[in-house]
């Protein structure tokens, strides 16, 4: 069983980082709550005229290193390898990837160890990498091929909307998955 899982909101905790980091910076204008949010899209979230000052927060240098784990996340990757689960971390690099795919390898072997950077995937297409599960906090993922892997929706609030799939957190992991492992092998 080849599990694939995103990195940027399913193992990294992208959105409250994100959320500390514009009250810092800009203390006299309210973010956009998490639970407010309504597009996966961080950015289709803001008004045109603070976009710039949101994409500003996420493409500094250091903000994708230091992101902190998602609650339960790197406890969950260790028990799924400690099952015997080939897991892969599959993510794609933002468009200004200046910073982000450095910062993505140096997140992963900071939580996970060294050798966890041989189980990195990045790619901007995730339609293309073979799997058998993709654990991705994205409602649709699309791309140039149809994929063989069954999504799982990682719960967050831009994709409450979706409904008809499983959902997973890092709480109820092992009941999805273990309904997932059951069913594939049928």
């Amino acid at each position: 069983m080849l599990i694939l899982l995103d990195q940027d909101g399913v193992l990294a905790d992208f959105e409250h980082a994100f959320l500390d980091a514009w009250r810092a910076r800009h203390p006299d204008i309210a973010p956009v709550e998490y639970e407010d949010r309504k597009s996966f899209h961080l950015l289709e979230d803001y008004p045109e005229a603070l976009r710039a000052k949101a994409e500003a927060i996420y493409t500094a240098p250091g903000f994708i290193r230091t992101l902190p784990p998602v609650p339960g996340a790197i406890e969950a990757v260790r028990e799924l390898l400690a099952l015997g689960l080939d897991v892969r971390i599959c993510s794609s690099p933002l468009r200004q990837y200046d910073h982000c795919v450095l910062e993505k390898y140096q997140w992963i072997e900071h939580h996970l160890g060294r050798d966890a950077t041989e189980r990195l995937i990045l790619t901007r297409d995730k339609t293309l990498v073979q799997g058998d599960l993709l654990i991705d906090d994205r409602p649709g993922i699309t791309g140039a091929a149809r994929p063989r892997w069954q999504h799982i929706l990682y719960d967050a609030p831009y994709n409450r909307q979706e409904t008809g799939r499983q959902r997973l957190t890092w709480q109820n992991w092992r009941n999805v998955l273990a309904g997932a492992l059951y069913h594939s092998d049928t």
